[in-house]
């Protein structure tokens, strides 16, 4: 069994694991603040996928708080995490403002941002770059899908080209960049799903996050759920489908997770999911039994 896991990395580079803090840092979304919509994406909770995160402004207090949560495990080193919906999303006075507070302390390593390609106006970008300087920025992008049909389904509310655009101006400021991939999305098959794998194979990215479609009932798209319009993936579908991404994968690809799951609070579907620790054995599992290689069926690879 072998992937290229952020664990595994970060382990190498620091000589111990480092945790991620999720971090809340009150942004809103154009899918929600009426300038796209006000909805959100349709699979988006009200939490705007930061069911994690700390809670409060003061970025230093959901620091220690984070950190205070993780202290018995021992944790030296930490990733600081704008998670909830769109982290550059604001002005730039204020973003840096909050980037710089997440990364004041020594023990910060870095700074993550999850945001939409279609927010990145030069200033955040110029300003993404020169705190790079200084320590790591990785950058997430939610692409979720290449297929533009599924896109206008989900709400995305940017075409494909933006993406690209956005890639190739963070990597121009030296920015790592991951790119988040949902996987069971309504009406794709295994096929449309590894051309999304495929594409942000060659996309230049560094990284790459799978998600399992989950189900959450503060979304809209648990009314299609429950009116019958799609299925979610079973456990055994989901392991077979992310082993295929992961040989699909180019093995220089930091693969920073495997699956996701939603706040149980909300969930709705699949139930499997919630048993985090019952999924990841069964993905272990299968990827052992079956010599699951990172890179294997990369269109790059060697044959």
């Amino acid at each position: 069994m072998y992937y290229r896991s952020i664990n595994e990395v970060l382990q190498t580079q620091y000589g111990c694991k480092v945790y991620k803090l999720a971090l809340d840092g009150g942004f809103t979304c154009p899918n929600r603040d009426g300038t796209l919509g006000t909805r959100g994406c349709i699979f988006c909770g009200g939490d705007g996928s930061g069911a994690f995160a700390a809670a409060g402004s003061d970025v230093a207090a959901q620091l220690a708080a984070a950190k205070a949560r993780v202290a018995a495990k021992g944790g030296r080193n930490f990733i600081a995490y704008f998670q909830s919906f769109t982290n550059t999303y604001g002005p730039v006075e204020r973003l840096r403002s909050l980037y710089e507070a997440a990364l004041a302390p020594d023990d910060v390593v870095a700074l993550s941002v999850a945001t939409r390609p279609d927010c990145l106006p030069e200033p955040v970008l110029d300003l993404l770059g020169e705190l790079n300087r200084k320590k790591p920025v990785w950058v997430e992008l939610g692409l979720q899908t290449i297929h533009e049909a599924t896109a206008r389904y989900i709400r995305r509310g940017w075409e494909l080209p933006v993406f690209d655009w956005a890639v190739a101006e963070l990597k121009r400021r030296g920015i790592t960049v991951i790119v988040h991939v949902i996987l069971g999305l309504p009406g794709e098959t295994r096929e449309q799903i590894l051309e999304t794998v495929d594409y942000v194979g060659r996309s230049g990215a560094d990284g790459v996050k799978f998600q399992l479609l989950h189900v959450l009932d503060d979304t809209d798209l648990y009314a299609d759920y429950v009116a019958g319009k799609f299925r979610t993936l079973e456990l055994e579908e989901y392991v077979t489908l992310l082993a295929d991404c992961v040989r699909h994968t180019p093995p220089q690809m930091v693969i920073h997770r495997l699956t996701g799951d939603g706040y149980k609070k909300h969930l709705a579907a699949p139930l499997w999911s919630g048993d985090k620790k019952r999924t990841l054995n069964a993905i272990n599992q299968y990827f052992r039994t079956h010599n699951v290689v990172q890179g294997q069926m990369s269109p790059d690879s060697p044959k």
